[in-house]
């Protein structure tokens, strides 16, 4: 008969080894997934301040992907940042013709990272036309 302390030991190592596997069996997260999540994130917690469109670039494709990038500028506690968003994928809520320079926006902003923003999420357009 097997003493009741190992039965609970074996028991708890067990355990623990199907939760390793699970843990590091699991996929890292896709570039585009990272991103969206960011998104998501900045959309629910950040901040708003005013910004304005400096350009739209179509980035050729090279060594990665073909991407529509926009460039933007903004001001928190009187710090100034210039940032841009890849938004190949959020082309069906903005009209990119109508972004050109001088265009104000609304910037969403991580308070803790003013650095970290963006312009275009699902749900949520800082453009103004």
């Amino acid at each position: 008969m097997i003493p009741l302390g190992n039965y609970s030991l074996a028991m708890g190592a067990l355990g623990l080894a199907i939760l390793s596997y699970a843990v590091l069996r699991r996929k890292p997260a896709s570039p585009d997934e990272v991103e969206r999540k960011r998104r998501v994130w900045l959309t629910q917690v950040g901040r708003i301040t005013d910004g304005t469109v400096i350009d739209v670039q179509e980035l050729p494709p090279g060594t990665r992907r073909a991407a529509t990038m926009l460039i933007y500028q903004y001001d928190v506690a009187g710090v100034s940042y210039e940032a841009s968003q890849d938004v190949t994928y959020l082309r069906q809520w903005i009209n990119l013709h109508s972004c050109r320079l001088g265009v104000p926006t609304s910037v969403r902003y991580d308070p803790h990272n003013p650095g970290n923003s963006l312009v275009v999420a699902e749900g949520w357009i800082g453009l103004r036309q």
